[in-house]
């Protein structure tokens, strides 16, 4: 089968979020990337990993833009495990077009930092914010102390 994604829409809310046009609690940005909270996470901590340039999902991204996404999930997946943030272990997911649960159309990685015996939560329930912020300055302080 040949694969012949849809045009990339720059209506997205993570395009939204990268322009600014509407709120975000950002944990980690370089040149490539930007990292931020799932107002709706499944786990404490639950974040987004986004490329800064515009792609559908990994099968249309390239591969410069899947190494940078990468890249910053290693670095900030590191910084969590442990002290200070306390981590056990990392799940990432990433999920390619409605059939394979994707629901925004922007490349993602979704980083939930785990702790042993933790369980997920249910799927697409809006977080605490002002909980979401406190962990948002957490995140960022660890990865401050990595660095």
């Amino acid at each position: 089968m040949d694969y012949a994604p849809e045009p990339y829409a720059d209506d997205n809310i993570f395009a939204k979020i990268l322009r600014e046009e509407i709120p975000a609690f950002r944990v980690y940005e370089d040149a490539e990337t930007l990292v931020f909270m799932d107002i709706m996470p499944r786990v404490d901590g639950h974040m987004l990993v986004i490329p800064k340039t515009p792609c559908r999902n990994m099968l249309d991204a390239s591969a410069d833009q899947l190494a940078a996404c990468l890249k910053t999930v290693q670095k900030v997946s590191l910084a969590l495990l442990g002290a200070p943030y306390g981590a056990d272990g990392i799940s990432l997911q990433q999920f390619n077009e409605p059939a394979g649960g994707q629901e925004v159309y922007h490349l993602h990685f979704h980083i939930l930092p785990r702790r042993d015996g933790d369980a997920l939560r249910p799927p697409r329930q809006q977080g605490d914010m002002e909980a979401i912020a406190a962990e948002a300055e957490r995140i960022r302080a660890a990865i401050a102390a990595a660095a």
